[in-house]
């Protein structure tokens, strides 16, 4: 049997609360239509008109009731206005990330959940976003893929020859430590969402102290963050 539910829902409430709007802006424009041509002489509506005109206001606001307008003028949910909801100040301290929720997300938040993992795991909070960091400016790079996945895999099929050794080095890639993956998957989906960048200034490319690629002698070097060098490559300038 069809019950009829105890409250109406936001939505059904908005369109009942347009309608009576409908009704309202539709009586005064027909009170316009019909003083216009003496208002250049009155200057003023009657007041029993206006007594008319916002008494169909006082009626479809009673027919709401306070506890629909309440409502009605509330904000929608943040998740249904689109809007990011990461700190916008970041604490990189273990204890704070440890106090964040877990979490999961699509394709582009395990892509670079994994790249963390994989890269930076070992590193400390600071370390891992300062990863994420050069994987999100990629992306935000022309010279690069436009998706975090792009990023990450680009160059992956040709031995050594990747942009993240770990998707060609040949070893088969297992997550093993549940918990570290949970924590990069924290910082994985603070990034994606937008979170800052404060701590590489726009790097591109990293590496480990342990090595000394070609390419870091003429990158500038933006930061180094535990184990790893930064660098931003190079604006491209035009050749006359």
């Amino acid at each position: 049997m069809f019950k009829r539910p105890a409250s109406l829902s936001h939505g059904v409430m908005r369109c009942q609360f347009g309608e009576l709007m409908f009704r309202f802006v539709s009586v005064v424009a027909a009170v316009f239509m019909t003083v216009a041509p003496s208002f250049a002489q009155d200057q003023s509506l009657t007041a029993s008109r206006l007594s008319e005109v916002l008494g169909v206001e006082r009626e479809g606001l009673a027919n709401i009731g306070s506890a629909g307008l309440t409502a009605l003028t509330a904000l929608p949910p943040a998740k249904e206005r689109n809007i990011k909801t990461s700190p916008k100040t970041l604490d990189y301290s273990r204890e704070w990330l440890a106090s964040l929720p877990a979490t999961k997300g699509g394709a582009e938040w395990q892509c670079l959940a994994e790249a963390l993992y994989f890269e930076a795991r070992g590193e400390s909070v600071k370390g891992q976003f300062a990863v994420a960091e050069v994987i999100m400016n990629r992306v935000d790079s022309s010279r690069f893929p436009n998706s975090v996945c792009g990023v990450i895999n680009q160059g992956t099929g040709r031995k050594f020859a990747c942009q993240f050794t770990y998707t060609c080095d040949g070893k088969a890639e297992k997550i093993g430590e549940p918990k570290a993956f949970a924590n990069v998957g924290k910082i994985a989906k603070l990034m994606i969402d937008g979170a800052e960048r404060p701590l590489t200034s726009g790097a591109t490319h990293y590496h480990t102290k342990a090595v000394n690629p070609k390419w870091a002698r003429t990158f500038p070097r933006t930061a180094t963050i535990g184990v790893h060098h930064f660098y931003k490559m190079p604006t491209r300038t035009a050749s006359n």
